[in-house]
């Protein structure tokens, strides 16, 4: 089978030929129909995070598609079934089944997925639609509602108009909250309306005076998290997501003497991706994805470091 490998620690991804792999006790193989591209990998690639075994490896978290075979005393599941693997992270992280991360993952026509992983997918959702959700829909849900609370009338300020804020912004909206997008790119912020957000601003700064009950920081600049300490309500929360910078500092005076909530947020559980899967089946969320061949997968990853993407790119491995 086809397949793009990280073989050394900043080098592009390799275009090899591997054996297709082998369903053990307790997995299934997936034909991959569709894999998102996510930036988390050149995190890897680059070393800034090393969640995954060492090189040659295959990365790909976001992954849909259909069963192709049963290993020893899988239930629930047959061939021909349609599938996304959920990256599960809540009420543990389960790194070692996560595809693209603990085990080979999805850039390629064939992988191996631990069963626990699998979620039937409704018949209105794409695989592509279920393949981004996995990590870009369901990270910004959770962040959102579970780690954020965010509720019907809030002020919440979603900072980093990518792929994971503009689902960020959408959730919030759904919620019922009054949604304000930021972004040093004002390119971002037609997307970011559409999604549900009253205005957009490039500086956190300028909501200062909205004095937001919840901040939902997706690019963890350092910086971006610090304004949103400085700009938050008191008795607000601040939610971490983005891995922009691996430091930041923060006003202390502002944390305590506001009493502030600040967060880390890290994926998402499985009954939260079942619910993003109904959200996208209604048709209340609708990812904004753009798909390019397989065999521009490295092009398409440099398009997402240089940040020239809208919404979140998406290949057909097996097409």
């Amino acid at each position: 089978m086809k397949a793009f490998r990280f073989v050394a620690k900043g080098a592009p991804l390799v275009s090899v030929e591997l054996p297709d792999p082998v369903a053990g006790p307790g997995w299934v193989v997936v034909d991959v129909e569709a894999a998102g591209l996510c930036h988390s990998d050149l995190h890897l690639i680059d070393g800034t995070i090393d969640l995954s075994p060492r090189p040659p490896f295959t990365l790909g978290h976001e992954v849909a598609g259909v069963v192709s075979a049963l290993g020893e005393g899988v239930s629930g599941y047959a061939v021909g079934d349609r599938v996304a693997v959920a990256i599960v992270a809540h009420p543990e992280v389960q790194v070692q089944y996560a595809p693209g991360v603990g085990v080979d993952g999805g850039y390629a026509e064939r992988l191996a997925a631990h069963a626990s992983t699998l979620v039937p997918l409704p018949d209105a959702v794409s695989a592509v639609q279920a393949a981004v959700a996995t990590d870009s829909v369901v990270t910004a849900y959770h962040a959102v509602r579970t780690e954020g609370r965010v509720g019907p009338g809030e002020v919440v300020a979603v900072v980093g108009l990518g792929g994971l804020g503009l689902n960020g912004v959408r959730t919030a909206a759904i919620a019922g909250a009054e949604v304000y997008g930021v972004d040093a790119n004002p390119d971002t912020f037609e997307a970011a309306r559409a999604a549900g957000a009253r205005d957009c601003f490039t500086r956190l700064s300028a909501l200062a005076d909205l004095h937001p009950h919840v901040v939902v920081d997706f690019a963890g600049m350092g910086t971006t998290t610090s304004d949103a300490v400085d700009v938050v309500r008191r008795l607000g929360r601040v939610v971490v997501v983005g891995l922009g910078s691996q430091t930041t500092t923060i006003s202390t005076g502002a944390l305590v003497g506001k009493s502030v909530e600040l967060r880390g947020s890290y994926g998402a559980s499985k009954e939260e991706y079942r619910e993003v899967l109904g959200l996208i089946a209604d048709g209340r969320i609708t990812p904004a994805v753009e798909e390019i061949p397989f065999a521009d997968l490295n092009d398409g990853l440099e398009r997402i470091r240089a940040g020239k993407v809208r919404g979140r790119l998406v290949t057909r491995p097996g097409a």
